[in-house]
């Protein structure tokens, strides 16, 4: 058996296994890697690995063998029920002090759990966030660590040098926060990018049913857009996919089934702004939408039965039109990242975790799917203000959405008017105007819940604090109810 030179392993060899074992042994680090179906080591080595210092293993007790002390053992296997068994597959064979770190989109939950399971063992965890798909794997990805703070500095070198990098060197990589902090922050990331996704997909629809754009006029306004303050990675890709061609010369974007898939994250997202009471609305639309886009033999037999507006385009001026659309597009950008940092800020303060807000902006400005030049933007603004209580409320951001609200508007006004479905717009805007309202309809909301299960309410002319409760039909009693809350 080899001697114990390795300073990594790494278990599960697919796609992004594989590339981060290449990144890591790019940046002068030797790996040793295993994987359950044994086969795919000896592939992997003859092939994508051939003529680099990885090593592989045929099983656990080989690839520990095989680590420096500290042994840092790296998991990257789908989520859920097998990282709890690679984890039991592995322990047997590491000791005190060692570190096994989970590098799949883990739900943060079973990343609190794991850290202190362990920890009880004497094993250092980490949970850590990874994004930026193949390429990011491969060429530098976004890397958000958290878990066992113990653990940081003996894999600091290592991720770090594989992260991605922004225009001064400063690695997109840094400790995130203990427990499941890292994999709280990459399952915003993911929500997100639901969000930016969603938001993307409704500026096409508008411009191409509003317009009737063609996918080459597509390219020609997205590589445009990807020029200014809406530069980021998701828009370039999506001038890119513009431009395909099928075999026939037909633009390869509109032979492409209309019905989107998820793994998770973004309903995780979702569920975790209902627990911490925050009103994450764009990613939750953005859900929503893929589970609307699933139901596509009904949406087919709908649009043989349902009507929409009788206008099919608008007659509307062209460079107006698409400049409504860019800004209803960048205003909803903003309100997306002010309602995830809104989760993040909500979930530290439940989970007593000391998170970076500019630098988790930081840690997406590169590598990762949702990396864009409006990040910057971010980071500047807590940086400016590290007590900031939201982004809307710095000035960049305010005056960007006071400056554009009226062409955002006029946008969804033409959705509405063509009968196209803009969730992510309209739930942004229907935020914005919510929350720079100083007075909602919530005290017609409470006298209901008052009336109906005697919940009281508070009164404007009373402290905060002070409850009471009315007898509105004359036949009810005094005593309000102390245990119901919606």
């Amino acid at each position: 058996m080899q001697a114990a030179s390795c300073d990594i392993g790494l278990i599960g060899l697919a796609v992004m296994g594989q590339n981060l074992v290449l990144n890591m042994n790019d940046h002068g680090f030797k790996v040793a890697v295993f994987n359950r179906t044994v086969s795919k080591v000896d592939d992997f080595l003859a092939n994508e690995a051939k003529d680099t210092q990885v090593v592989g293993a045929h099983s656990a007790e080989e690839l520990v063998a095989l680590l420096k002390r500290p042994r840092r053992v790296m998991l990257m296997v789908k989520a859920g029920s097998t990282v709890d068994q690679m984890i039991e597959h592995v322990l047997p064979h590491l000791e005190a002090g060692d570190i096994i770190i989970d590098g799949g989109n883990s739900l943060f939950a079973d990343s609190n759990r794991r850290t202190n399971e362990l920890a009880a063992k004497g094993i250092l965890f980490i949970g850590t966030g990874v994004s930026g798909g193949e390429e990011g794997a491969r060429l530098g990805p976004s890397i958000m660590p958290g878990g066992n703070p113990a653990a940081w500095p003996h894999v600091k070198p290592i991720f770090q040098s594989i992260a991605a990098k922004v225009e001064d060197g400063t690695p997109c990589c840094d400790w995130v926060g203990e427990g499941g902090a890292g994999h709280y922050v990459k399952m915003v990331h993911n929500g997100i990018e639901y969000g930016d996704m969603q938001l993307i997909c409704e500026a096409y629809d508008l411009l191409q049913r509003g317009l009737g754009l063609t996918a080459d006029e597509l390219h020609e306004v997205f590589t445009d857009w990807n020029k200014g303050e809406l530069d980021s990675y998701l828009i370039e890709i999506s001038s890119h996919i513009f431009a395909a061609k099928d075999e026939d010369g037909s633009p390869l974007v509109d032979k492409i089934l209309d019905t989107a898939g998820q793994k998770g994250t973004g309903k995780w997202t979702v569920i975790s702004a209902l627990d911490l009471g925050q009103p994450v609305t764009l990613i939750g639309e953005s859900v929503f939408a893929r589970c609307l886009s699933a139901l596509k033999d009904e949406r087919v037999e709908a649009s043989r039965i349902l009507l929409g507006p009788a206008a099919k385009t608008l007659d509307a001026d062209r460079t107006a039109f698409i400049e409504n659309v860019r800004r209803a597009l960048y205003s909803s950008k903003i309100i997306s990242y002010a309602q995830g940092y809104m989760l993040l800020q909500a979930a530290a303060k439940e989970n007593g975790w000391n998170l970076n807000m500019g630098g988790i902006a930081l840690m997406w400005r590169g590598g990762c799917i949702i990396r864009s030049r409006f990040l910057g933007r971010i980071k500047e603004a807590f940086d400016k203000n590290p007590a900031l209580e939201n982004l809307l409320l710095d000035s960049f951001f305010s005056d960007a959405l006071n400056q554009y609200q009226a062409s955002w508007r006029e946008a969804l006004i033409h959705a509405v008017q063509l009968g196209v479905p803009t969730p992510a717009f309209s739930s942004a805007l229907a935020f914005f105007d919510g929350y720079r309202t100083g007075r909602l309809p919530a005290n017609l909301l409470q006298a209901q819940r008052d009336y109906f299960g005697a919940h009281t309410y508070e009164r404007t002319d009373k402290p905060r604090g002070e409850f009471f409760h009315t007898n509105w039909t004359g036949r009810g009693g005094r005593v309000s109810s102390s245990t119901y809350n919606v």
